[in-house]
């Protein structure tokens, strides 16, 4: 059976990482719920999908925060914004959530400023209390490294701190995997799952590499390699949609991995173009077909902003 993964919460019906998403995302079935953490000034890890807050908060409205807005080289790439490192988690914690993408969720965006951004213990307290599983990602690891921010053990911390070190229901997971040997090498007990993106490099490796570093479609054409640092890889579906996706699933399994898959969006904006329907990009196209051929190709776990719809489509035996 296929697991689904709250990714973010239920962010087709309401702003990603808040408590409102996160319940939606738990009564709605899912088997985990998915918190993607950064951290503060003063070493708080929020869950948050980046550093830069600019456009899933409304920080740009408050004048007392104005002045933060400042410019930054997050993994390469430049960022005009207000940056979760520059703020204490006093100053974060009253701010209000927003929706992302506006424009094709005007039903999430309804409740925009409706609630505030969360910390990572109180998301793993939700998935306690909720009875599923939390699947933690560290973000820009090798950012916050560089700034003497160590993302590894503040997620240590936390883990422990709520009771969840050894839960066979908690997994890590990052883009880079010196985040994950950080995380195993701070103890903790979890199944460390690799995240592969369908372009690029990792951001750590070209930090270490540089032009040498590897690219993410060459770690998982040889998935083996992999193998012995991480019980998991998570992939982009558009790399398990492509001609070759069903080959490549199968050397994942004959390397003894599990194989999650992100992200199951049913909008036209976010589907491979061969499943888009009539009605343009925010209609629903033939999302059910092309999440079947996610699991057909032999995902394990896919994230899905709309857990209702991915349970719908699998139900639990």
């Amino acid at each position: 059976m296929i697991a689904i993964i709250g990714h973010r919460g239920a962010p087709g019906h309401l702003p990603e990482h808040t408590r409102g998403s996160y319940l939606l995302a738990i009564a709605q079935g899912v088997d985990a719920i998915e918190p993607d953490v950064v951290a503060t000034r003063d070493g708080v890890l929020v869950v948050r999908h980046e550093n830069d807050i600019s456009s899933t908060t409304d920080v740009s409205s408050r004048p007392e925060y104005a002045d933060r807005r400042t410019r930054k080289v997050i993994d390469g790439r430049t960022t005009d914004g207000w940056f979760t490192d520059d703020f204490t988690w006093d100053e974060l914690r009253t701010l209000r959530a927003r929706e992302r993408i506006p424009e094709i969720r005007p039903t999430s965006a309804a409740h925009d400023n409706d609630e505030p951004i969360l910390a990572l213990p109180e998301v793993l307290t939700l998935a306690r209390d909720g009875g599923v599983g939390v699947v933690v990602e560290l973000k820009h690891a090798t950012y916050f490294a560089s700034i003497g921010i160590d993302l590894a053990a503040l997620v240590a911390r936390d883990i422990r701190a709520s009771g969840w070190d050894g839960d066979p229901a908690l997994v890590i997971e990052a883009f880079e995997q010196s985040a994950l040997e950080r995380v195993r090498e701070e103890g903790i007990r979890a199944r460390y799952v690799y995240l592969i993106e369908r372009t690029g490099s990792p951001a750590d490796r070209i930090a270490r590499d540089g032009r040498a570093a590897p690219t993410y479609r060459d770690q998982f054409g040889a998935p083996a390699v992999l193998a012995p640092a991480v019980d998991g890889v998570s992939v982009h579906k558009h790399l398990l949609l492509a001609a070759n996706g069903a080959e490549l699933a199968a050397r994942v399994r004959d390397a003894g991995l599990e194989l999650f898959t992100w992200t199951c969006r049913p909008e036209n904006a976010f589907l491979e173009r061969r499943f888009r329907g009539p009605g343009g990009r925010t209609a629903h196209g033939r999302w059910r077909e092309e999440w079947r051929e996610l699991r057909d190709v032999g995902a394990t776990a896919l994230f899905a902003d709309h857990p209702d719809l991915a349970r719908e489509l699998f139900p639990r035996e």
